[in-house]
């Protein structure tokens, strides 16, 4: 195997906070194997998914393109199925054509679920609550008298706001069978082939529905209070209450006392526990058949999950804990843990990974090689565009702007201010770095509109007299993946 084609795999467990890991501080956590690569690799300690929502999330991770410019803003879209023809081909496709073995394990979120945007081999698992969906873990589950479960048939569900009891054994539960896999799979692999390896671990989304034995690990009284909800967050809990009264949640979230937050942080540490446990049968695997020494392994996660904070949980909206993600990376031989504290996002990860795998992109819009892995010598990301289909986020190292259709405008001092108390959008003082930001913001939507419609361009053909647009029965070509060309003709007028 080539030295610049190492192995690549990527751990993703779904709507995982940053704060939940005990590399990133937390004593309550149990979290060995993650707390391993991060004490053998880079942690990024201001990673941020700029979509903090699942698909639209995972859309941009997957091109390297700004949720602007895949269209993907909502769970309700996905990419165009000609996306590689617009230009948009996801990693996995790029180092299929350079020698990758591709596989995706787990959660992918593509639509539909079964297809494989450039992953060869998939073994899938969905979202929990999809219940429905016939794809392999529930084959699986019926080959063992077992079945998938709605929230509601689950003890406590609806009285604990989806804090419940699954009474599915944990060697039957999903995020097992997804380590149990990606085992499966590590011991086929040979040494002469490079490959890619995306893990989709589905928790610990909701519902927070470890089994009994798992959740006796983890006692509420032990989990951190809850950040206060303010008057910019309160004008997100009427629409949230409605949403999971009359959706797939099926709760009712009007009531939400500490007591019930705590237990469902006990719960969701017990899931990521749980698929703590799993990645370190993985790092066990590589060692075994002695892959170790090639592989790069990335751990991260779409969005996190706001679990009572401000009142709220899940994500969808911009505050902290719903677009601020773990991000570690082990590189092999690296001995010695290293922190990162520049601005980072989820979808840097594109660049990173094809970097890693030698593949030059000559067009990675909004994707960068992460610092310090000797990738690049680019300057430090100066900042985040993230949009979701309820508003629209900048962000630089320090001070974060937000504005959404329900009319709220916030601007934040991430420093000063980690928990989003006092709305600073009116403040004087910051009159200057509020305009500056709105002007950046408003650059980069106008930027990120003519992207997102770039299949419509063709070659301007004013001042080019042997253009073929210029007889009768020219066809343009369409779709039309090219990068953009700021002078689109040969005397940048637009004639």
């Amino acid at each position: 195997m080539p030295d610049n084609q190492p192995n690549i795999i990527v751990l993703m467990p779904d709507q995982l906070r940053w704060d939940f890991l005990g590399c990133y501080g937390a004593a309550f956590a149990h979290t060995p194997a993650m707390d391993e690569l991060a004490s053998h690799g880079v942690r990024y300690e201001r990673a941020i998914s700029p979509h903090p929502l699942c698909i639209p999330a995972r859309a941009s991770l997957l091109t390297g393109h700004n949720a602007l410019a895949t269209g993907v803003l909502t769970n309700g879209c996905w990419l165009r199925p000609d996306h590689t023809e617009c230009g948009m081909p996801s990693f996995a496709e790029l180092l299929s054509g350079n020698g990758y073995q591709t596989a995706a394990i787990g959660k992918m979120h593509f639509i539909p679920w079964d297809i494989g945007e450039g992953f060869g081999y998939r073994r899938i698992a969905e979202d929990k609550r999809h219940v429905y969906i016939q794809d392999d873990y529930a084959d699986y589950l019926a080959a063992h008298g077992l079945r998938k479960l709605r929230g509601v048939e689950e003890e406590g569900y609806q009285e604990h706001l989806m804090a419940s009891v699954s009474p599915i054994p944990a060697e039957h539960q999903v995020d097992t069978w997804v380590g149990n896999e990606v085992v499966d799979f590590i011991k086929t692999q040979a040494a002469d082939q490079p490959f890619l390896l995306m893990v989709g671990f589905p928790g610990p989304h909701d519902p927070y529905n470890p089994p009994a034995d798992w959740i006796a690990k983890f006692a509420a009284e032990t989990m951190p209070a809850s950040i206060s909800g303010t008057a910019e967050s309160e004008a997100f809990r009427p629409g949230q209450i409605e949403h999971h009264r009359q959706g797939s949640a099926n709760i009712d979230l009007t009531e939400f006392p500490e007591p019930t937050k705590r237990r469902i942080r006990a719960h969701y540490s017990a899931l990521v526990s749980m698929i703590d446990h799993q990645i370190g049968r993985i790092l066990d695997a590589l060692e075994d058949q002695k892959l170790s020494d090639n592989t790069i392994i990335i751990l991260t996660s779409d969005h996190g999950d706001l679990l009572g904070d401000f009142d709220l949980i899940g994500k969808n909206n911009f505050f902290e804990p719903a677009i601020h993600v773990p991000l570690v990376v082990r590189t092999p031989g690296d001995e010695h843990g290293r922190i990162c504290n520049d601005l980072v996002t989820l979808t840097d990860l594109f660049a990173t990974v094809l970097a890693y795998a030698g593949i030059s992109s000559a067009d990675p819009e909004d994707s960068y090689p992460l610092p310090l892995l000797g990738l690049s010598s680019a300057e430090p990301r100066r900042y985040a565009m993230g949009a979701i289909g309820s508003g629209t986020m900048i962000m630089d190292q320090r001070f974060k702007l937000t504005r959404y259709t329900n009319g709220v405008t916030a601007l934040y001092d991430i420093d000063l201010d980690p928990g989003e108390q006092i709305n600073r959008i009116d403040d004087p003082d910051l009159a200057e770095l509020r305009a500056k930001l709105e002007s950046q913001m408003t650059n980069d939507l106008l930027h990120n509109l003519r992207r997102a419609n770039r299949d419509k361009t063709y070659a301007y053909a004013t001042m080019t007299p042997d253009h073929p647009s210029h007889d009768r029965g020219w066809q343009r070509p369409y779709p039309v993946g090219q990068p953009l060309q700021q002078d689109i003709s040969p005397t940048g007028s637009h004639g």
